[in-house]
């Protein structure tokens, strides 16, 4: 049968009937599925099993990770046969690094990790946590203080925590990808305030740099220096609708269309580039029908729309969610009234002082707390602190504590070596 050998002797001399040699390439790590992270975490000893599913949600919630489905690639790869005394020559393809539902990192993700890694290298070791649950165990028994655990853990911890806000430089992951042909100025790849993006030119120069966002598939690290130019081409106009210029770019929630001062989303997955004016009227037409007036209250127009947290109204620029108590697709004038007056009367029980002159106001947060608000600076209050007898006075105090420190490099000295 097939496969199945002959009788043979030792020293028996075999013919080469045909061979084939398949060129291989290095396999990199399976990507990791939320089970056989869970598994992983379990052989590490991280962790307990009630902490396994909030850990993972909570990565992937921050953005750290994403869970996708990515097609595979097609990729050539050489084969040679020899078959009658002849040896012959083909390239193949196959289809390579197709992944289902896996997690796959970010780009903050890995510039955030690595940063830790760099400047709590003790705490991201994997020994750490496993080592700290076992010192859970032994003050559960009786063996060990808990506040001498909490005490030889916590102050070396806050020691590297305010050398590293003194000292660390802010991660951006930049990576120099080329030289701009135009300008003569470099094309950086990293990390931004609204995410992954790509530049040209410094903060140092006269003119101001150029910046343009990654798209969803796109990566720091993988990102080539054409597909970074091909971002620039974006801002695009794609010409006039009734009088009004139309725009095609990408910005912080990805790619969209200008029109009117108003940013509608394209579809995931749609290349921007390959919009063209008409698919944007199209866009804006939709757009037009979903954001035409439901109502109108107290001479100001009522819209509804569904956003990342449900069913909403929007009047006075305030976003009312809809409960379930409510048929979203069929709300009356009653309905939407009191949905206002509610949200209304809602802002007005929140607000517990409110310094107009000096812009700062308390007001009530979730789980009994408070926050102290001045512009976009908050102060988080805690339960045990009664924010009803706070003063002006304690809130600057607060404000003042929480406002960003500027950092300050300490200057290096270099010594020269004295000569044996």
């Amino acid at each position: 049968e097939e496969g199945i050998l002959p009788p043979l002797k030792i020293g028996e001399v075999l013919q080469l009937k045909d061979l084939d040699a398949r060129e291989r390439f290095t396999r990199p790590a399976p990507r990791y599925t939320e089970a056989t992270l869970v598994k992983k975490l379990e052989e590490l000893g991280i962790g307990r099993p009630s902490t396994y599913a909030p850990t993972i949600s909570t990565i992937q919630r921050r953005e750290y990770v994403v869970k996708e489905t990515r097609e595979g690639k097609e990729r050539k790869f050489i084969q040679f046969s020899y078959d009658n005394n002849s040896i012959t020559k083909d390239t193949r393809t196959e289809i390579v690094g197709g992944d289902k539902n896996k997690l796959f990192p970010t780009d903050i993700g890995t510039i955030v990790t690595d940063f830790l890694v760099e400047h709590f290298g003790t705490v991201m070791d994997y020994n750490f946590t496993a080592s700290v649950e076992k010192e859970f165990d032994d003050i559960a028994s009786g063996l060990k203080s808990w506040s001498k655990m909490i005490d030889s853990f916590y102050h070396p911890f806050h020691k590297t925590v305010e050398t590293t806000m003194e000292e660390a430089e802010r991660a951006s992951g930049s990576r120099e990808l080329g030289i701009d042909p135009e300008s003569g100025k470099p094309v950086i790849a990293r990390i931004g305030r609204f995410g992954a993006m790509v530049q040209i030119g410094s903060v140092e120069d006269e003119d101001k740099p150029k910046f343009a966002g990654l798209q969803k598939d796109q990566s720091i690290e993988t990102i080539t220096f054409e597909e970074a130019m091909q971002l620039f081409a974006l801002p695009k106009e794609l010409g006039d609708y009734k009088g009004l210029e139309v725009l095609v770019g990408i910005g912080r929630f990805g790619p969209y269309v200008k029109y009117d001062e108003k940013f509608i989303s394209i579809e995931r997955g749609v290349d921007p580039l390959s919009i063209s004016k008409e698919d944007a009227i199209e866009l804006i037409k939709q757009k037009e029908i979903a954001d035409a007036p439901i109502y109108e209250y107290e001479d100001l127009p009522v819209q509804k729309g569904t956003g990342r947290f449900g069913p909403f109204i929007k009047w006075n620029n305030m976003f009312i969610n809809v409960n379930k108590k409510y048929d979203f697709e069929n709300l009356t004038d009653k309905d939407i009234v009191q949905l206002i007056e509610d949200k209304k009367q809602k802002e007005i029980d929140k607000v517990i002082h409110n310094w107009k002159e000096d812009g700062i106001r308390v007001e009530k947060a979730r789980w009994g707390r408070s926050n102290i608000i001045k512009g976009k600076i908050k102060v988080e209050l805690p339960k045990t602190v009664d924010a009803t007898k706070l003063t002006l006075a304690q809130a600057i105090k607060k404000i003042e504590a929480a406002m960003p420190k500027k950092k300050v490099k300490k200057k290096t000295t270099t010594k020269a070596k004295a000569k044996k």
